[in-house]
């Protein structure tokens, strides 16, 4: 039979060219077997199964060895075939039998076997309640092989679920509306900070929600249970900073006939990283608008300044476009950090690299690391800008050995933290201090200092100008 009754049965084959067709010892079997033999008072019986190829196997035999059960195989073939009446064995003939059957196919044979007599009828219809109890036996073993093959496959896809919740960090639960019990996985309570527990109280759960996300939580989970089924929701659980954020997506899967929910099913899972994403690209958001009216505000004041101390409209645009692409760079550096600003090693090559030469280090760069604020990266960048270019026009940038060196250190007093930065020209032509100043001085001298706190001197000795920046830092960056 090609069914679940006889995969349950294995084949065993002996080495003599698979002549010995065995079955898995089966102690119910030996027992009818002997009960078969016992009744009609014969030496020997036989109790054969088909497998799964349809050939019939020895399931059980009594009154003869191994080899000889084997070799009477045969006459089970023939008794299923309706054909036994010279079936002989070596050493037994035929005496009667009766067939197995199970969930209403023919699967086997239960055979007497000796040269007596065919017993009476009473005793043909004992036997073949015996076959029945066989058939039965089948029945019962097939049905708990299948039954362990579901629970087998139940277990395995349990546990699939399981590590996809795991992998997927989600925890799920079932609660019951009508008890208030919560039946979770071990997530679960570690995502609320409550002890591992199988079980958890669903007003422990509300309890322990942020009480600024309570209403909220409870009004969309009450339009779910009154009918809509499906609840999704995000909320901080307490006891956290920064907050713990997790979300929630729940179905109502079962209700009674008054249409109030009995079971709901649902999971959980912490999106604190994403919800921090957004605040932080919020944040940015806001510092960018801010910056960006803040920078509007400074060009137009560079425009309007540069526009006024301009003698022609060419100078107007070289200094404008010039000072506009100082800002650019600084822009450009700071949305590369999110706004956050940057160090003060990053904006001076920066800004000072279009002023270099390829060929000699012209302008050397040196000083500990530290944080500049957006504002102050801007203020610093128009202020580097300005004494670079005057360096290239008038100063040591003018001639070819001349040098610039830019050095800073950072002064901490009574906790503060100052940087301050030395501007030093020298190997320049001899520098004669200037009778009126242009809008890059008055920049560099008065009209940053209040945006960035800062204090500027800008001098002219003969061997080359000098400027000292002195301004309140944040921190200080690692080497």
């Amino acid at each position: 039979m090609q069914d679940d009754t006889t995969n349950a049965i294995n084949i065993a084959e002996d080495s003599d060219n698979g002549a010995h067709r065995r079955g898995p010892h089966d102690a119910d079997f030996d027992r009818l077997a002997s009960l078969a033999a016992t009744l009609m008072a014969a030496p020997a019986a036989l109790l054969t199964l088909a497998d799964a190829h349809g050939r019939q196997i020895v399931q059980a035999h009594v009154g003869t060895s191994a080899a000889q059960a084997a070799e009477a195989l045969g006459l089970a073939e023939r008794f299923l075939a309706s054909d036994p009446a010279e079936a002989r064995d070596p050493t037994f003939l035929l005496r009667t039998g009766a067939p197995i059957v199970a969930s209403g196919r023919t699967v086997g044979a239960l055979l007497v076997l000796d040269g007596g007599e065919r017993p009476d009828l009473d005793k043909l219809e004992q036997l073949q309640d015996i076959a029945a109890l066989a058939g039965s036996l089948v029945v019962l073993r097939d049905r708990s092989q299948a039954g362990a093959r579901a629970e087998a496959a139940l277990v395995h896809a349990e546990t699939r679920r399981a590590i996809a919740l795991e992998a997927a960090a989600l925890a799920s639960w079932v609660w019951d509306p009508r008890t208030g019990v919560v039946e979770c996985d071990t997530l679960l309570p570690e995502l609320f900070n409550m002890p591992p527990a199988a079980t958890m109280r669903a007003r422990d759960i509300v309890v322990a929600i942020d009480r600024r996300d309570i209403g909220k939580t409870r009004k969309i989970f009450q339009e779910a249970l009154k009918g809509s089924d499906d609840y999704s929701g995000e909320y901080r659980i307490r006891g956290f900073d920064p907050p713990r954020w997790l979300a929630a997506r729940g179905r109502v899967v079962e209700r009674d006939a008054d249409g109030r929910p009995t079971l709901v099913f649902g999971v959980n899972y912490d999106i604190t990283e994403r919800r921090s994403a957004e605040e932080r690209q919020r944040l940015l958001l806001r510092e960018i608008n801010h910056r960006v009216k803040n920078t509007l505000a400074t060009v137009q004041a560079l425009a309007t300044q540069t526009v006024r101390h301009a003698r022609e409209p060419r100078e107007f645009l070289d200094a404008f476009s010039q000072r506009l692409r100082a800002l650019g760079l600084a822009h450009g550096l700071l949305s590369e950090y999110e706004w956050r600003g940057i160090g003060i090693r990053d904006l001076a090559r920066l800004e000072l690299s279009p002023f270099g030469d390829a060929e000699a280090q012209r302008i050397s760069i040196t000083g500990p690391d530290a944080l500049l604020t957006p504002d102050q990266t801007l203020g610093l960048a128009l202020i580097l800008h300005e004494l670079a270019s005057n360096a290239l026009k008038y100063g040591a940038l003018s001639v070819p050995g001349g040098s610039v060196s830019v050095s800073w250190t950072v002064r901490t007093t009574t906790g503060d933290k100052h940087l301050e930065l030395e501007w030093i020209e020298s190997g320049g032509p001899k520098v004669t201090p200037p009778t009126h100043h242009g809008f890059g001085s008055i920049l560099i001298r008065r009209s940053l200092a209040k945006v960035i706190s800062s204090e500027v001197t800008h001098e002219f000795p003969a061997e080359g100008v000098r400027a000292h920046i002195s301004m309140p830092l944040g921190e200080t960056l690692e080497a």
